[in-house]
């Protein structure tokens, strides 16, 4: 299946279906990692299913919008769902190539996570809410600070591989030999630290703390609308991670569209998620929060590590 070319109806399905699988895996991943933080914290905590309960509660719950709201508001948890969706029915997950090579573009994709977050942030501001708006603020500036690492690690991978394409950049990582392994080790490690802020850990995020820098902007977010947002906060941590995965540990894919080759290869991805998730939950847990004002001092030791890659790269180390 070429890059560009419109994909046949089974790499159609494959796409649909995967995205499907990490919708409802998604409250599984989060509340692994809140299961993880009450284990590391000495206290019982909720059960690993308690996000599933929440957002079935939610959804039977009427939602109430303030009154200074506008459209905005509305259609930002269907925007949030429209655009990861997107992206994950792009990643190369259990396979070499991309199931919807049409959105499989790392260009298009760096789009969409800038949608996601600017109608995220923008609902905050037009909610009216004080809190939410603050939140808004936060979530733009952190967005300045660490999407410039993310693209610049994974444009280093690009440039390397001659292709914007994801899967051509996934199959070229698991198969072809690193002709500049040092810029691959420090591109990733500038990845790795960019998906960690973007799956709003600690230190850059307060667990479970309403008014913080993730979940400001739905302060004012009941029902059904909650639930969405939740379940598409849930569902980009999911996301980020495989992308991570998907270049710079794409090994154990399915070489052939067969269910065998396919089951397999979900379960190695599968174990390759509860190993990221393991060990982003045990460092979030392992650092105090910083100050938001301080945040830039970490995000600039990513960039720069970001930056090194980019420059190995250019020299060939």
């Amino acid at each position: 299946m070429q890059g560009l070319e419109m994909p046949s109806p089974e790499w159609i399905a494959l796409a649909v279906v995967q995205a499907l699988i990490m919708v409802c895996l998604a409250p599984l991943a989060t509340g692994f990692t809140r299961v993880l933080r009450a284990k590391m914290h000495s206290r019982k905590g909720p059960g690993v299913l308690q996000d599933y309960r929440d957002i079935r509660k939610l959804l039977r719950r009427q939602e109430v919008a303030p009154n200074p709201s506008g459209i905005i508001f509305k259609v930002m948890p269907m925007i949030l769902m429209s655009s990861i969706l997107l992206v994950a029915m792009a990643l190369p997950t259990v396979t070499n190539y991309s199931p919807f090579p049409i959105a499989g573009d790392v260009i298009t994709d760096i789009y969409l996570f800038a949608i996601f977050r600017f109608f995220f942030a923008l609902s905050g501001l037009d909610s009216g809410s004080v809190y939410a708006g603050v939140g808004s603020g936060r979530e733009l500036t952190l967005g300045v600070l660490v999407e410039p690492i993310l693209m610049l690690s994974i444009f280093t991978m690009a440039l390397m591989a001659g292709t914007f394409d994801l899967g051509y950049i996934s199959t070229y990582m698991a198969t072809e030999t690193w002709a500049v392994p040092g810029a691959v080790l420090l591109a990733g490690a500038a990845c790795a630290f960019a998906v960690f802020i973007e799956m709003g850990k600690l230190p850059f995020d307060s667990a479970e703390a309403e008014q913080e820098l993730q979940e400001g902007p739905i302060t004012e977010y009941s029902g059904a609308g909650l639930a969405m947002v939740k379940l598409a906060l849930g569902l980009k941590q999911l996301v980020v991670a495989q992308l991570f995965l998907a270049i710079f540990v794409p090994f154990g894919k399915a070489a052939e569209l067969t269910l065998a080759a396919l089951s397999v290869a979900a379960v190695i991805l599968f174990i390759k998620l509860f190993v990221v998730f393991l060990i982003a939950g045990v460092i979030e847990n392992s650092v105090a929060r910083t100050r938001f004002l301080k945040t830039h001092h970490l995000t600039w030791v990513g960039f720069g590590i970001a930056v090194l890659g980019f420059v190995f790269y250019l020299i060939g180390l």
